[in-house]
């Protein structure tokens, strides 16, 4: 669940902070609600927190879904930071447009 859990919110990173190169620099506590079972479907769910100058926060959720009757349960979340990094692994900044954003007071989260 830990490498889904990673491998879906390091793509949403991505996608929301319009860089193809981004690394995982923190997961905090991951929160198991429910049991996963084999067979059973998983959604991954992300949400920005907060957007800093080389990094991104999300709330990330993972949710056990019925193919029965369409409902879901909230299975486990955490809270996962995101660094941009160049080739070499250093940091690099977000663009002014996606700080601009996430940062102004009239976006809703």
């Amino acid at each position: 669940m830990l490498a889904w859990l990673d491998e879906a919110a390091v793509a949403f990173a991505c996608c929301e902070c319009q860089t193809p190169r981004m690394v995982t620099a923190k997961m905090s506590e991951v929160e198991f609600k429910k049991p996963v079972r084999p067979g059973q479907i998983i959604k991954i769910y992300g949400k920005v927190i907060s957007v800093n100058n080389t990094s991104v926060e999300l709330l990330i959720q993972a949710r056990r879904h019925s193919t029965y009757n369409g409902s879901e349960k909230l299975a486990c979340s955490t809270v996962m930071t995101f660094v941009r990094v160049d080739g070499d692994g250093e940091p690099v900044p977000l663009s002014p447009e996606i700080k601009e954003k996430y940062n102004n007071s009239s976006h809703e989260q």
